[in-house]
C-alpha cells in the first residue's frame, strides 16, 4: 500500500517514535519561523536554556504583528529581536518587509522540509510541499538549540479537491466550506493533506489561503503537494534550485477522505464571533457594515488585492464605509504600486495600511461599538479586533469588494463579470529587507529595553494541591479570550508581571486581581480549551498569577503544550459530565497528583464546598510528563545541559 505525502515527510525527519497515530513521535526540523508578538518569549526561552548558537539550518525573526510605535516597548522589543538574531545567528525580519508567513513563503519556504513556528498559522508553508507546524514559543527555542519537536502522531485526511470554481469563488470558500461542515476543534491531531485535480485551480499563493486557515479546523498541518504550479511560483521568485516535485503515491492510504467539488461551492461568509459560524453570502446579505478590511497572513496576494482593485476600479467605497488593504509583503506592495492597482484603490477611497498582520490582531483600524466590520483575515474570536464588543465576518477578497461597493454584505456574483486574473510570471524579488547575522557574533550585545522583564519558571508540582475554583468557563474559550491582543496589551508581550495584569480581560477584568489575592486557584473549562493562537503568554501569565492547574474536558493542542511548557497541569475530567459539579468560587483539593503526571494512575478533585469527589485525568504523551514533573520547559531543558 502506497504512502501519502505526509507520511514521506514525516519518515524523511522522524528521530524516534512509531508512525501510528497517537503515538508520540520526534522530528527534525529544518527551520524554526518566529513572530515579534511570540518570538520574544521564545528568544527569553532560548537564552535561560544555555545555548551558545542556534544550530537548526534556519531559524528566521520576522516583525509583523506589534508594529505600532505608540510608545518605546515596540520600538525596543525590535531592537532586543534584532540583536539577539545577530547574537545567536538567525536571519530577521524587519518591520515593513513582510508578514511572516507571506515572505516566508516568497523567500525561504522549500518543498520537502520540515517547519516549526510560534504562530498557530505557521502551517502556511503546506502551500510549497513542506510539513509546518505551529507551537509555542518555548518549542521553538527548543527546536533553535538543536532538540527534534515531539508530537502525536497525526492521522492524515486526504481532501480530495474535483472540478472547477464558478467565477467569484475562491480559494477562501474552500477552506470555509471545511469549516461550514465540520468546526473548529474537527482536525485535531490530524494533517490535511490536498490531492485530486481540483488542485489545477490553485496556485501556490491561493493554497497558502488554505493552508494557513486549517489552523481554525484545530488542524496539526495542511499540505500540498510540490507540482508545476510549485515549480511556476518558486521559478517566479527566482528560486527555481529549490523546487523538489512531491506527491503521495497513486494507492496512498489514507485514515479518512473528504470531497469537495470545486464547481458546486457558492461564496460562503463566517459570521460573529467563531471561524465555523460560516453560511452562504446570500445568507447573510443586507447586513450594513462599518468597515471592510483585505489583508492579513491570508488573502494579501497580488490576485487577491488585484480582485478587489479591479472590482472597485471607477467606484468608490460606499458612503459611512471605512475600507483599508493590507498587502502580505513588500513584494506584494511594489506589484501593486508598479502595476497601477494601488492607484486604482486609492481613487476608489480605500486605505492602504502597512505591510504587516495590523488590523488581524488589534493593531489598528479596530472596529466601531457593535460596528459589523467584514474581513479577509483567519480569525473572528470576540475581542481579537481590538474592540471588545466587536462583530467580525471572515470572507473571500470577492465577497469584500462587493460589500464595499453596496455598504452592506453582498454577494459578489452579482458584480457581473469576474476580471481576468494572474498572478505574475515574475515577482520583483528583493530581499534587502531579511538581515543575516554577522560573522563575529560573539562581540555582539543584545539590546534590554526597560520593558524586557525576568522570565518566571514554575516550581516543580506538588502531589496535593488546594485552592479555589477562580473562573468557571464554557466550550471553545481561545488564547485572545485568556491574554488579549491589540495595541494596548500586547507591546507588554515580554514583560510577564505587566502583562498578567490582563489576564482573561474581556471575560472578567477582576480574575487578576483575585487570583494574587486567593494565592492562585484553579481555572474549570469545557470543550476546546486554549483554541486559536500559539500565544504562549496565555500560559504563562496564568503560572505567574498563581494558576495551579486547569481543569478541563479538552484542550487544543498548542495551548496544552504550553500549559506543560509552563508548569501548569492540564488536566481533563475521567467523566466530562462531572463538569457541571463544580461551579466558580469552588474550594477544591486535588490529590494524587505525582502519580497521575507518571501515568500510574488518576488524580482525584474534593470540592470541600459540596462535599463531592470527581475523577482527574493527565492525557500526555511520555515526554511531556517528564517536563511536567521538572517544572515546566525551561526547568527541564536545563537538567539536559552537560554540568
Amino acid at each position: 500500500m502506497g504512502e501519502s505525502l505526509t507520511r514521506k515527510l514525516i519518515r524523511n525527519h522522524l528521530v524516534s517514535g512509531k508512525m501510528d497515530p497517537g503515538e508520540e513521535i520526534a522530528l527534525r526540523m529544518d527551520q524554526a519561523l518566529l513572530q515579534d508578538a511570540t518570538g520574544t518569549l521564545a528568544w527569553l526561552e532560548f537564552e535561560q536554556m544555555g545555548r551558545a548558537s542556534v544550530t537548526i539550518r534556519q531559524a528566521t525573526q520576522y516583525v509583523d504583528h506589534n508594529i505600532l510605535q505608540t510608545g518605546y516597548e515596540n520600538a525596543d522589543d525590535h531592537r532586543f529581536l534584532r540583536s539577539v538574531c545577530q547574537r545567536y545567528g538567525a536571519l530577521f525580519s524587519g518591520p515593513g518587509n513582510g508578514i511572516s508567513h507571506w515572505a516566508h513563503m516568497e523567500a525561504f519556504d522549500i518543498p520537502g522540509e520540515t517547519m516549526v513556528g510560534c504562530d498557530s498559522h505557521t502551517p502556511h508553508a503546506g502551500a510549497c510541499g513542506m510539513l509546518a507546524i505551529g507551537a509555542g514559543g518555548f518549542e521553538v527555542a527548543n527546536a533553535m538549540a538543536g532538540e527534534p519537536y515531539r508530537i502525536t502522531m497525526p492521522s492524515v485526511v486526504n481532501v480530495r479537491l474535483t472540478g472547477t470554481f464558478k467565477p467569484w469563488v475562491s480559494a477562501k470558500d474552500v477552506i470555509l466550506e471545511l469549516l461550514r461542515r465540520f468546526d473548529v476543534k474537527w482536525a485535531l491531531n490530524k494533517v490535511l493533506e490536498y490531492t485530486g485535480p481540483g488542485l489545477k485551480e490553485l496556485t501556490v499563493p491561493s493554497r497558502g489561503t488554505i493552508a494557513n486557515m486549517g489552523t481554525e479546523l484545530g488542524a496539526t498541518a495542511s499540505v500540498f503537494p510540490s507540482d508545476d504550479l510549485t515549480k511556476t511560483f518558486l521559478a517566479g521568485q527566482e528560486r527555481a534550485k529549490d523546487f523538489k516535485a512531491l506527491a503521495p503515491d497513486p494507492d496512498a492510504k489514507y485514515d479518512e477522505t473528504v470531497d469537495i467539488d470545486l464547481g458546486s461551492l457558492e461564496p460562503l461568509i463566517a459570521c460573529p464571533s467563531s471561524p465555523d459560524n460560516v453560511k452562504a453570502v446570500r445568507e447573510v446579505a443586507g447586513v450594513e457594515v462599518a468597515q471592510v478590511a483585505v489583508g492579513s497572513s491570508v488573502n494579501s496576494s497580488f490576485r487577491d488585492l488585484s480582485v478587489v482593485a479591479n472590482a472597485l476600479d471607477g467606484k468608490k467605497v460606499a458612503a459611512g464605509i471605512s475600507m483599508a488593504v493590507s498587502p502580505g509583503s513588500r513584494q506584494t506592495l511594489l506589484l501593486m504600486l508598479t502595476s497601477g492597482l494601488m492607484t486604482k484603490l486609492i481613487k476608489a477611497g480605500v486605505r492602504e495600511l502597512e505591510v504587516a498582520c495590523g488590523p488581524c490582531i488589534g493593531m489598528g483600524f479596530a472596529p466601531p461599538t457593535r460596528g459589523p466590520s467584514v474581513r479577509t483575515f483567519n480569525r473572528n474570536f470576540e475581542g481579537r479586533s481590538g474592540t471588545p464588543d466587536d462583530l467580525v465576518y471572515l470572507c473571500s477578497p470577492e465577497t469584500a469588494a462587493a460589500t464595499a461597493i453596496g455598504g452592506k454584505i453582498a454577494d459578489p456574483r452579482d458584480l457581473g463579470k469576474l476580471p481576468t486574473l494572474k498572478e505574475p510570471e515574475k515577482y520583483p524579488v528583493d530581499t534587502s529587507g531579511f538581515e543575516w547575522p554577522p560573522k563575529d557574533r560573539a562581540s555582539v550585545k543584545i539590546v534590554r529595553g526597560p520593558n524586557i522583564a525576568p522570565l518566571p519558571v514554575a516550581n516543580p508540582p506538588k502531589d496535593a494541591i488546594e485552592g479555589e475554583v477562580l473562573l468557571r468557563l464554557g466550550d471553545n474559550i481561545s488564547t485572545d479570550h485568556i491574554m488579549p491582543a491589540g495595541a494596548k496589551i500586547l507591546p507588554l508581550r515580554s514583560n510577564i508581571p505587566a502583562i498578567a495584569e490582563h489576564v482573561f480581560e474581556y471575560v472578567d477584568p477582576t480574575f487578576p486581581a483575585r487570583a494574587k489575592k486567593a494565592g492562585g486557584g484553579f481555572i474549570v473549562a469545557g470543550d476546546n480549551y486554549g483554541q486559536g493562537s500559539s500565544r504562549e503568554h496565555a500560559a504563562v501569565a496564568p503560572m505567574f498569577l498563581g494558576v495551579h492547574l486547569v481543569l478541563a474536558k479538552s484542550f487544543a493542542r498548542i495551548h496544552l503544550d504550553n500549559l506543560v511548557n509552563s508548569g501548569i497541569p492540564p488536566v481533563t475530567f475521567a467523566d466530562p459530565k462531572e463538569y457541571d459539579a463544580i461551579q466558580q468560587g469552588d474550594r477544591l483539593r486535588v490529590t494524587n497528583m505525582l502519580a497521575a503526571i507518571r501515568g500510574r494512575g488518576d488524580a482525584t478533585a474534593e470540592d470541600l464546598t459540596r462535599g463531592t469527589r470527581v475523577g482527574l485525568r493527565l492525557n500526555l504523551r511520555p515526554h511531556q510528563r517528564e517536563v511536567l514533573l521538572a517544572g515546566g520547559g525551561i526547568r527541564y531543558a536545563q537538567l539536559q545541559v552537560p554540568r
